[in-house]
């Protein structure tokens, strides 16, 4: 597993908006400002974020971005894999996103790749938005 821009954009943009939780909306300007995120981008990373349910939204002046649900009910694994699937170095060792693979052919090694799989998994599950906050 390799954190993408979007997974380190998507990260940012849930970590600024958990520690501005008592406020209203918060405008992705002000975002993407606070953050050193390109607009253009993150209004793409927001608006997937919004369809699969961690942020709502409001239009107008006031307008923005808020979590739509508790940072402690949002896990690093969640959003990793809303953006880029599989936690699991390769394919055929993954939980959610199988895929035959040639390293199938040697056990052991896939026994090793399994083990980097769960330590991931493990902590990317266990750590939540709050965690980090």
């Amino acid at each position: 597993m390799k954190l993408t821009s979007r997974d380190e954009y998507a990260l940012l943009a849930l970590v600024y908006l958990a520690r501005h939780e008592s406020e209203e909306y918060i405008p992705a300007e002000t975002i993407a400002l606070a953050q050193k995120i390109p607009l253009k981008f993150l209004e793409q990373i927001l608006s997937a974020l919004k369809h699969a349910r961690y942020l709502s939204s409001s239009k107008g002046q006031h307008g923005g971005y808020r979590l739509a649900k508790p940072a402690d009910k949002i896990a690093l694994a969640d959003i990793i894999r809303l953006f880029d699937g599989a936690l699991a170095p390769t394919e055929s060792v993954s939980k959610y996103f199988y895929e035959s693979t040639p390293i199938e052919k040697e056990k052991n090694l896939l026994k090793v790749f399994k083990g980097i799989r769960d330590c991931v998994s493990e902590t990317l599950e266990q750590t939540t938005i709050a965690d980090v906050v």
